[in-house]
C-alpha cells in the first residue's frame, strides 16, 4: 500500500515539472451528448458557452409510451435551454471530494467548476439511472 502511495507521489510530483497548456476549454461550437437507453437514442444534450440544451428524440417520440419520460423534462416537444446543468444530469457528476476524483482532476487538469469538462469526464454511466450519455 506504501509503494503505491509513493508511486502516485513521484507520478504527480513528475507531473507538476511539465508544463502544459490546459487542454480542457470550451470551444464556441455546440458540444453535445447523445442521451441512450441500449439502442434508443432519448434524446441530445448540447452545451454552447454558457447555456444548456436538452430535447428527445425523434426515436424516442415514436416510443414514448414505452418509457417514463425524464425526471424535469416533462414535454417531449420542447427544447429545454437552461445556465445551469439539470439536476438529472448534475448527478452524473460524483462528489468531488472524493480523493480518488480530487486525483482525476489534478491529474487531468480538468478544473472542478466546469460542469461540461465535468460530465464529459465522470457522465458517461450513473449509479441513478441506466441511461449512458456518450460525448460525441
Amino acid at each position: 500500500m506504501l509503494n503505491i502511495i509513493n508511486k502516485l507521489i513521484r507520478k504527480k510530483k513528475s507531473l507538476d515539472k511539465i508544463s502544459a497548456p490546459l487542454v480542457h476549454q470550451i470551444s464556441k461550437r455546440d458540444e453535445v451528448f447523445l442521451l441512450k437507453y441500449e439502442k434508443l437514442l432519448i434524446g441530445e444534450l448540447r452545451f454552447n458557452e454558457n447555456e444548456w440544451e436538452f430535447k428527445y428524440s425523434e426515436d424516442f417520440k415514436k416510443v414514448k409510451d414505452k418509457f417514463n419520460h425524464i425526471a424535469g423534462f416533462s414535454n417531449l416537444n420542447k427544447v429545454y435551454r437552461n445556465q445551469e446543468l439539470w439536476p438529472f444530469f448534475q448527478s452524473r457528476i460524483p462528489g468531488l471530494k472524493q480523493p480518488a476524483v480530487k486525483e482525476i482532476l489534478e491529474i487531468e487538469h480538468i478544473d472542478s467548476t466546469n460542469k461540461f469538462e465535468l460530465l464529459k469526464r465522470f457522465g458517461k454511466e450513473s449509479i441513478n439511472n441506466p441511461y449512458e450519455l456518450e460525448f460525441v
